[in-house]
């Protein structure tokens, strides 16, 4: 069966190569998948640009949904047929004090789909049967294939923070992770959700509206603080929520928080910081990260998403698996905000 695969850390080392179909060990399902999508962390490894170490060759893709092929020994709440999303904790202990209790995003021997194991942008991926969610009737695959970025969204949010109604919420980032944070604020009816991107943003600016939010602004040609502390009280935003893959993002965010206000850092940024932290204890400021997800959030995102709380189609485009290049431009130059490939 034909694969995107990561073969080797040089810039430019994935393919579309021919691969074995997997069969399930004990305590596992194989998934025919139906849509996968692209992240920024399958653009950094094409770059070979990524901060993790990724265990080549490698299948790409770990955000995925699809249909149950076949099921392996021991696994006896699942059946072939069965319409399912799947995390991507494809590895973990099962014995640390994360794992249990629980908390298994942390686990420290944590390997996942696309960079630990084979992930899914192919036909058939093999899935510990631990990490399956049931996809609910109305659910389509490719609004299912975005569960994954959802949830990364929905810890931030609401699992990470402590947003109220009523809230000032900023979102720094325009990308798939910003835009569907910014529609997790707006669940809690905030006085105001503003994204903050890029004027080379292109198409994912309007994708910001359509997201739902109320003014859509550009860090390299608008005066975000004087606008952001005309709003309200003037004290800044009750919650800023860092999406960009940048470090330096997190200096705008201490100044523009209102005092005991909340920053929760989502977007990873490996540069030095190069700026003083001191206004994070002037301000008495809570500094929160947030990292993947657990079952509870697949559950809880899964519901909303087949309850039409969350915008989904206007973030994506649909390419088939051997157009997984103008896939990954079209990301890249912010054609789009998400893109999906469908390998049948």
């Amino acid at each position: 069966m034909k694969a995107v695969v990561h073969y080797a850390l040089e810039p430019c080392s994935v393919e579309l190569r021919e691969i074995a179909e997997p069969t399930p060990r004990a305590g596992e399902v194989v998934v025919r998948v139906r849509a996968v999508g692209v992240c920024g962390s399958d653009l950094h490894q094409y770059h070979n640009t990524q901060s993790w170490q990724v265990n080549t060759p490698v299948v790409l893709g770990h955000e995925f949904a699809g249909v149950i092929e076949a099921v392996g020994e021991g696994v006896h709440d699942w059946q072939v047929g069965a319409r399912v999303a799947c995390e991507t904790a494809a590895v973990i202990c099962q014995t640390c004090a994360y794992c249990r209790t629980g908390r298994y995003n942390l686990c420290p021997h944590r390997l996942g789909f696309g960079y630990g194991v084979n992930g899914a942008m192919t036909r058939y991926v093999r899935v510990p049967a631990r990490i399956l969610h049931r996809l609910p009737d109305n659910l389509s695959f490719e609004d299912a294939a975005m569960t994954e970025p959802c949830c990364v969204a929905a810890h931030a949010v609401i699992e990470c923070s402590n947003p109220q109604p009523g809230d000032l919420v900023v979102v720094f980032g325009s990308g798939p992770i910003g835009l569907l944070c910014l529609q997790m604020a707006k669940l809690f009816s905030p006085r105001m959700a503003i994204l903050i991107g890029l004027s080379t943003d292109g198409a994912r600016l309007s994708m910001a509206e359509a997201s739902g939010a109320d003014l859509v602004l550009c860090a390299d040609t608008d005066p975000i603080e004087t606008i952001v502390k005309r709003i309200g009280d003037g004290l800044g935003a009750d919650l800023v929520i860092d999406a960009v893959g940048v470090s330096a993002v997190l200096e705008p965010c201490l100044r523009i928080t209102r005092p005991d206000g909340q920053i929760t850092k989502v977007g990873w940024g490996p540069e030095p910081l190069n700026f003083s932290l001191d206004p994070l204890v002037g301000k008495n400021l809570t500094l929160q990260g947030a990292f993947s997800h657990t079952w509870a959030t697949w559950e809880r995102v899964l519901t909303l998403m087949s309850a039409g709380k969350l915008r989904l189609a206007p973030l994506r485009r649909v390419f088939a698996l051997d157009e997984w290049r103008a896939a990954f431009c079209a990301m890249e130059q912010r054609h789009t905000a998400k893109s999906l490939l469908i390998p049948d």
